[in-house]
């Protein structure tokens, strides 16, 4: 199976990218930010055999190359160097040339929490639409957002938050790992979610977690009094707004909640974690408030806090060898909407390695450029969004870094006014997606441009 062509397996036997976007076998010329590219040759699949961007600014691990040129083979990344010496490269092969016209050249972003996928299926509550449309629909976006893997966070939650029950997100779950096993543009993973409080579906996720249907599993608690909700009227209105429910549902969902046994609790904890760590499934937290909470996180194995809602917890937490991951929407709004943990503070301290979209995509790359205050510091910001998040995940050695040997996910960005602007996205040295702004008539990558 040639690499690039059919993708490689991930651990639980899946395809990690296949794509449906072939052309026609032979010669082919492209033009990208208004110039001719180069011509070249594709595979009888339509796989272009090399590929070759120049004119960029590559950012490698604690770096960035000058006009720089990456050269990739069969969906791999196989040089990154300056351009003076470009024409040893040329003469090597045919191929494709893209000219990045000056624009970044980022590592693909990593995203493991993506509440998106849940609020596509159902954009209203009780409003479901068909999981292969959200499915297309959603992943075209996230292209476009420079995410090139994302991990679909899927809630078992017993109505609490998610989809509306535990029956139809397994279904769920299993439809996208369906439709991530054909043709798509990015690579698609799914994180599952699970309340701790609800017993009722520890058998299922044992069940998924059998079939190779669970990428990262993390543990929730949104009962009120600790966590992301202190307070109780603040849940309450939480609820409301996510879900619609109203004050008689809350209450009786309180009241199950309430009446769970921990101890119960904590060993069906331990049956998941312990399973989990079996297969190879990376394990999170999620809304940590506390030291001892870490600590309870570390000895059942969890390896990331998500979300922790103070600057203790999470200090505290990458202490003890834990990842700790926090919002881009957190990054790019100056603060949390919960009024918990400022993600920028913890970004600057060293107490948060990780940045996920959360309930945003747009926010990833917005967040590693508003974090970037000079050319210098954004190798650092870019690793929250690509290796942190791939090396959390067990994907080091695949995805989330320009480096020679991994699969060439990458991103080519612009600053317009401030805004990143993703000008193309390649996945597996595919282009997966690519536009072509113009401002008053010409290419916004020539237009009011502004960059560090």
């Amino acid at each position: 199976m040639a690499a690039g062509t059919e993708g490689i397996r991930h651990k639980h036997g899946r395809h990690l990218s296949r794509y449906g976007c072939g052309q026609a076998a032979g010669r082919q010329r492209i033009r990208y930010a208004g110039r001719l590219l180069l011509s070249g040759k594709t595979e009888g699949t339509g796989v272009i055999s090399d590929l070759l961007i120049v004119n960029g600014r590559a950012v490698i691990p604690g770096g960035v190359v000058e006009n720089a040129c990456v050269m990739i083979s069969g969906g791999v990344i196989t040089d990154i160097r300056p351009a003076g010496q470009i024409h040893a490269l040329e003469r090597q092969m045919e191929k494709y040339v893209i000219n990045a016209g000056g624009a970044w050249i980022l590592p693909g972003c990593v995203d493991l929490h993506s509440d998106a996928i849940e609020r596509e299926i159902e954009p209203r509550p009780g409003a479901i639409f068909p999981v292969e449309l959200a499915f297309r629909e959603l992943e075209k976006r996230l292209a476009g957002c420079g995410i090139t893997t994302v991990f679909h966070s899927l809630s078992f939650a017993r109505e609490e938050l998610g989809l509306r029950s535990n029956e139809l997100v397994a279904q769920v779950i299993r439809c996208i790992c369906q439709l991530s096993a054909g043709p798509t543009l990015i690579r698609h993973r799914i994180h599952l979610r699970y309340e701790i409080t609800d017993l009722s579906a520890v058998p299922v996720i044992m069940e998924l977690m059998n079939e190779g249907r669970v990428d990262l599993l993390s543990f929730m608690d949104h009962t009120p009094g600790q966590g992301q909700f202190r307070e109780l009227e603040k849940y309450k209105e939480w609820m409301r707004w996510s879900s619609g429910v109203q004050e008689e549902k809350i209450e009786e969902l309180l009241a199950k909640k309430n009446n769970v046994d921990r101890r119960l609790v904590l060993a069906r904890m331990r049956q998941l974690s312990d399973k989990a760590r079996e297969l190879g499934i990376p394990v999170a937290s999620h809304d940590d408030d506390s030291p001892a909470r870490i600590k309870m996180a570390h000895e059942l194995g969890i390896s990331i806090s998500e979300f922790p809602v103070n600057m203790e917890t999470a200090s505290f937490a990458r202490r003890m060898g834990l990842n700790v991951c926090v919002g881009a929407p957190n990054v790019v709004r100056g603060g949390s909407q919960a009024k918990n943990l400022s993600a920028r503070e913890a970004v600057a301290v060293g107490a948060a390695n990780i940045l996920c979209s959360d309930y945003y995509p747009p926010a990833m790359l917005s967040a590693v450029f508003a974090l970037a205050e000079t050319p210098d510091s954004l190798p650092q910001s870019v690793s929250l969004v690509s290796t942190n998040p791939a090396r959390a995940a067990g994907l080091a050695g695949e995805v989330g870094a320009l480096e020679v040997g991994r699969r060439a996910d990458l991103v080519l960005v612009r600053l317009d006014e401030g805004i990143p602007v993703v000008l193309m996205t390649m996945v597996d040295g595919r282009v997966v997606y690519s536009l072509n702004y113009h401002c008053r008539g010409e290419q916004v990558a020539t237009c009011n441009n502004r960059s560090f």
